[in-house]
């Protein structure tokens, strides 16, 4: 089977699980399923993939897992001993094919959040393996490992004052558990002073690197139904995040109410407080940019703070970003599909979002086209009214419904 340890996700799913458990316990949550890959053929796969996570349903977190998540210094005793006794409920996700697209597949989560939060690494790879296990029954490695050499020489080209540093951030649509493990132990091996770890804490654990990931874009959209009122959803997000962890995992997740709205929101209080932030939508340079004036702005060295580089990069878009910003501020950058799925075949574009929190809706809005999340288009509206967001241009339809 694909899944073989509950380990097999990313860090932040753990670091947003002990908020849940400590802050929000009864909180009801809603994900659904999207590929924005046009004529991928899914439901040809559907079979296999709900046998995937019939099996991912009877695993159990086992005694050195525990032992290792335990060893991690933000993970309380506690949240370890909870996880000692989790397993997915089955009953809490459906899929089935999707009756107006051809070859689609819907997949939706619901239940309680404590219980629903594993769900969406595994089942992204699921699907994301199944797929292409299906669809590309021969394919080999060889051309995958052609790319990596490439992009391993191109790390180890960058000017050692750059200090520049790769993390891998691609569980959720690669091409196979196999394969990434082969790439964590080719940057492991071959680039050691450049690779910062990896998002993936089974493959941390068994490569002996560090396992990166604090927030998601699911912990912000919960906030709008958990706060006292939608317009302080941002800042109560932090303020929570904040009181669980006390200065710990500091990286302020800035796009889910677009950029405008972040920088309004993190304030003195939180430029000094969270150790940096992280880039995920719109154009990289602009938001370096914006940031370091901001900091600048609340009398707070750039230099002292760390910008996160995650939205679709590649190595060379990399060291153009590290360039750029060398000097001014510390950089990182996490690179996803790039490196877990370059295969020269076409990946998915697949996500599971968050689409309702205590019966409410909940939205992510992007700086980017297309990234935009919500079922419910009123209630979207009512969003940028309140954050002051420009209404764009053109509505994202492949993901507002």
């Amino acid at each position: 089977m694909l899944i073989r340890s509950l380990l097999d996700t990313d860090l932040y799913k753990f670091t947003m699980m002990q908020v849940v458990l400590h802050q929000f316990p009864g909180a009801q949550v809603e994900y659904q399923f999207r590929c924005r890959t046009a004529g991928a053929d899914l439901l040809a796969c559907l079979d296999e993939i709900r046998a995937e996570v019939a099996h991912l349903c009877t695993l159990r977190f086992l005694d050195h897992e525990l032992s290792y998540l335990r060893s991690l210094r933000f993970m309380k005793s506690d949240f370890v001993d909870f996880l000692g006794l989790f397993q997915f409920n089955d009953k809490y996700i459906d899929l089935r094919p999707n009756p107006a697209v051809e070859g689609r597949i819907d997949i939706t989560i619901r239940g309680p959040w404590l219980h629903t939060i594993l769900y969406e690494i595994p089942v992204l790879a699921i699907v994301s393996e199944v797929y292409f296990r299906r669809r590309y029954p021969a394919a080999d490695r060889s051309e995958g490992r052609r790319r990596l050499r490439e992009k391993i020489e191109l790390v180890r080209s960058a000017e050692p004052e750059l200090e520049f540093k790769i993390s891998d951030f691609g569980t959720r649509r690669r091409f196979s558990l196999a394969w990434h493990e082969e790439v964590i132990g080719a940057l492991k091996r071959e680039v050691p002073q450049h690779f910062a770890g990896t998002s993936n804490v089974l493959l941390a654990m068994h490569h002996g690197v560090l396992p990166l990931g604090t927030m998601a874009h699911e912990y912000m959209q919960a906030c709008q139904a958990l706060g006292p009122r939608l317009r302080d959803a941002q800042v109560y997000a932090f303020d929570k995040w904040a009181q669980e962890y006390r200065g710990d995992l500091g990286i302020a997740l800035s796009d889910t109410y677009g950029f405008d709205a972040f920088l309004r929101d993190f304030d003195m209080y939180f430029c000094k407080l969270f150790d940096g932030a992280r880039h995920d939508s719109g154009d990289p340079f602009a938001w370096g940019e914006r940031l370091i004036a901001h900091y600048q702005k609340n009398r707070v060295d750039p230099l002292s703070k760390t910008l996160i580089f995650s939205d679709q990069l590649s190595v060379p878009l990399a060291l153009e970003i590290a360039r750029r910003f060398h000097g001014r501020a510390r950089t990182s950058f996490g690179i996803g599909t790039n490196l877990t799925n370059d295969m020269g075949l076409d990946a998915l574009n697949i996500v599971i979002k968050m689409t309702e929190c205590n019966g409410q809706p909940v939205a992510k809005v992007s700086d980017a086209p297309g990234k935009t999340i919500s079922k419910d288009p009123g209630y979207l509206a009512y969003l940028r009214q309140v954050y002051g967001i420009e209404q764009p241009a053109a509505r994202d339809a492949a993901d507002v419904r």
